[in-house]
């Protein structure tokens, strides 16, 4: 047969107007992560993708994929590590989701923080080298990393190496890709806990159910109705929760935890600098104001996960507790030591 029949019929049954199956846009991905398909079909399969939301079965289908050809970390009782991780694509604030996972880290929770640069030149990967944290670590020091300091970073570039085979037709292409969304769904650590942020409020339910599919164990997408991939401390965020094989749908404000409404500029970065300084500003200086909040009730959500906090507002609290005791100064020192140190 074939190898490229499975792409081909895929994008047949999307262009007639069909949902793929999740064993059908898996055997689609196997061929395009193999390497063996053009870039013309590579292309044209992401493009009539993109016009529409994919199903939560066709992310599960995908992401599986993803999954397996991951350069995996393999660690005892990955059902309680907790990831943070947005999809990129909304307005950009100064990488609240890294901060959330360094203070949620600080607060005892076993964090894989999986990331990569942005083409913004302030993602994730970019604040953590300011800092002084070796992106590049190999698994060993990755583990080490979680066993010491009790938070790794995870370069998505290292573990999916695969995707370079779609990398150049992603390049071409001028809008976001299905691929945007697999990459929080495929964490090297398998972490069955995630604070999961979309660029936009039409992928929450299909990213939660590709969740619930997967068999995550306590998980939350979010989207906030001022445009961000994290929860907003400027209006109402969307949040859906995944527990116990149950989908919920909810709403949270900064009120609801004790916290104010402030303008989104207070947290928005329009360079790395600016994002560097918010970033140390919160975690490191101890720095009230609108950052502080935001990292706080971003946090309060992944201990929640965790099972550290009962109840948000017991999250906002504990995070408070670890900045201004300075526990989390000191955890980010460690980590750029530890990180450092060849194992």
């Amino acid at each position: 047969m074939n190898t490229l029949s499975p792409l081909q019929e895929a994008i047949s049954q999307i262009k007639n107007g069909h949902t793929l199956s999740s064993d059908l846009i898996a055997d689609a991905f196997r061929v395009i992560m193999s390497g063996n398909a053009s870039d013309g079909l590579i292309g044209a399969f992401l493009g009539i993708l993109a016009t529409r939301v994919p199903t939560g079965e066709e992310l599960h289908g995908a992401s599986k994929i993803m999954r397996e050809c991951v350069e995996h970390i393999s660690l005892p009782n990955p059902d309680f590590l907790l990831d943070t991780c947005g999809t990129g694509g909304a307005p950009k604030t100064f990488n609240v989701s890294t901060a959330a996972g360094v203070l949620s880290a600080a607060c005892g929770v076993r964090v894989a923080k999986h990331g990569n640069r942005s083409r913004t030149g302030r993602g994730s990967a970019e604040i953590l080298e300011q800092l002084g944290i070796n992106i590049e670590t190999s698994i060993k020091q990755q583990i080490k990393c979680l066993e010491e300091v009790g938070i790794c970073f995870c370069f998505a570039p290292n573990h999916h190496k695969a995707v370079a085979h779609v990398m150049p037709v992603r390049k071409d292409l001028s809008f976001p890709t299905i691929f945007n969304l697999l990459g929080p769904l495929t964490n090297p650590c398998s972490a069955g806990r995630q604070l999961l942020g979309v660029w936009d409020n039409s992928f929450v339910l299909s990213m939660a159910e590709s969740l619930l599919a997967s068999g995550t164990c306590r998980s939350a997408v979010v989207h906030s109705e001022d445009g961000l991939d994290e929860i907003s401390i400027s209006a109402p965020t969307r949040i859906v929760y995944i527990n116990d094989g149950k989908i919920i749908d909810e709403t949270i404000c900064p009120e609801d935890v004790g916290l104010q409404i402030w303008d989104r500029d207070l947290v928005t970065a329009s360079s790395l600098q600016m994002a560097l300084d918010m970033f140390k500003g919160v975690l490191i200086d101890g720095a009230k104001g609108a950052p502080r909040e935001m990292v706080l009730i971003n946090t309060a959500v992944g201990l929640l996960l965790a099972e550290e906090a009962e109840n948000l507002s017991e999250g906002v609290e504990m995070g408070a507790e670890a900045i201004d005791s300075g526990r989390v100064a000191a955890l980010i020192q460690n980590w750029a030591k530890v990180s450092n140190t060849h194992t």
